[in-house]
């Protein structure tokens, strides 16, 4: 128990198996225990045998369909508009002064805050709901790459210049390369708020997605629906935040190969 002191591949699994089972066994004792009500929270049984019915006579496949759909509608729209200003900011000190006091105000406005606007000008279809995922990961991702960018090695810039490198070649050849690990980075962390974002969205005027499940759950008190709609939405962020990283890693091994 050294301070920055990695564990081996096949230590750092056991020990994220093991919260996991000691998480489950404390919900099995205060369910099954009798020590909460199990109309308030389902035991770790009975949310897999609604999650069965879910899947086996709801379609649920397909609300989970939609929900990634959306997730990863409205964050590679974000990427794709957020990444080159966050660049543009972060390499050019007056595109940063002309940006930022807007990019700093709006990434604290919350999402939810313009559903009833979005419903009104883009109805409740699915244009909406990329919106609202749309808004609560753009201005965080400009401002981040921005900073990112921006932090820079000083002293990499002045080498290129003394070799000749021209203003675009800074750019080019220093800055993007040296940001390039941690934008890939901030993208990935970007893609778990994006998900908390897809169900605030189907919570409201949506008629499939995992969000709309839980919603229809919760008028019919079915925790166990309810619970199981949570995990399959923590399963797949965290199968999809392990897959960044080892893209991550093997695109930028030389940097985030400690990681």
């Amino acid at each position: 128990m050294k301070p920055l002191v990695p564990v081996s591949r096949p230590r750092r699994i056991a020990l994220g198996i093991a919260f996991f089972v000691v998480f489950v066994a404390a919900w099995s004792i205060a369910t099954l225990g009798g020590f909460v009500s199990r109309t308030f929270l389902a035991d770790p049984a009975t949310m897999l045998r609604e999650g069965y019915a879910l899947f086996a006579q709801h379609g649920f496949a397909v609300d989970v369909g939609m929900t990634v759909w959306r997730v990863l509608g409205g964050f590679v729209l974000a990427a794709v508009l957020g990444v080159p200003l966050g660049i543009a900011m972060g390499a050019w000190k007056p595109v940063e002064a002309f940006f930022e006091p807007f990019v700093s105000f709006a990434r604290y406005l919350p999402a939810s805050a313009f559903i009833p606007l979005l419903i009104l000008w883009a109805g409740i279809g699915e244009t909406q709901k990329l919106l609202v995922i749309f808004i609560g990961v753009f201005f965080q991702i400009v401002l981040m790459v921005a900073v990112t960018v921006g932090s820079t090695r000083r002293d990499l810039v002045e080498a290129a210049y003394t070799l000749g490198a021209s203003h675009g070649g800074i750019v080019r050849r220093v800055l993007l390369p040296s940001a390039a690990p941690q934008i890939a980075e901030t993208l990935r962390l970007v893609l778990g708020w994006a998900w908390t974002y897809v169900i605030v969205a189907e919570l409201i005027g949506a008629s499939s997605g995992i969000g709309h499940m839980i919603t229809d759950s919760q008028a019919l008190l079915n925790t166990g629906q309810i619970i199981f709609g949570i995990i399959v939405i923590g399963v797949i962020g965290l199968v999809s935040d392990f897959l960044f990283k080892a893209v991550n890693q093997k695109a930028f091994s030389w940097a985030l190969a400690d990681r």
